[in-house]
């Protein structure tokens, strides 16, 4: 029992801290970011802190590995086939995004890490190229990356403008139009070489 009651102290604290770091990146770099500031922010002691990370950076590395392991589960467990199946794992994603909202929008805003974004479009690129593949299969490797390409960042887009209107819409329709508006392009696309 007194196990428990310390690890949901440090799940606490971690979250606090988290929530911190988020709320620091949207104002200034994660260069600019002091502890002494974080803990004032989040009032903690420097003490709590180093207790878990050792400076800001280790915090922003384990953050963006805890996001990164919850994303590669949700596309790892995700084993439909066929692109019309699609549906639950994108609306997964967006819920994803939803609950994680502060710090979603921290890394991907203007203060963020462009290399955690860039890890997370190869994340779901490689996902992605498995449903695209028997669209496109007489495509060589490079155009279908490039058609791949094209997807993700449309739909890094769409959430990004999401965080820019404070996720006013649901995780479901977001995921609706990302489907819709991928599928709108390629049908197109794929018709236009199969003449």
């Amino acid at each position: 029992m007194m196990a428990e009651k310390t690890d949901r102290r440090i799940r606490k604290t971690k979250a606090q801290l988290r929530r911190g770091l988020a709320k620091l990146l949207k104002e200034k770099t994660i260069k600019e970011i002091t502890v002494k500031e974080l803990v004032e922010e989040v009032d903690i002691n420097r003490s709590t802190f180093y207790l878990h990370y050792t400076d800001i950076y280790d915090l922003l590395e384990q953050t963006e590995n805890d996001l990164k392991n919850e994303i590669l589960e949700i596309v790892n467990k995700d084993q439909r086939l066929r692109m019309e199946e699609t549906m639950p794992y994108i609306t997964e994603l967006f819920v994803f995004i939803a609950d994680n909202r502060e710090i979603a929008s921290a890394l991907l805003g203007p203060h963020g890490d462009v290399t955690f974004m860039r890890q997370i479009e190869q994340i779901i690129l490689s996902h992605c190229m498995k449903y695209l593949k028997p669209y496109l299969e007489q495509l060589d490797e490079r155009t279908l990356e490039s058609v791949n390409g094209f997807c993700i960042a449309g739909c890094i887009g769409l959430i990004i403008s999401w965080m820019k209107h404070d996720f006013e819409d649901t995780p479901e329709s977001m995921a609706r139009m990302t489907y819709t508006l991928v599928l709108s392009a390629l049908k197109p696309y794929m018709q236009s070489i199969a003449e």
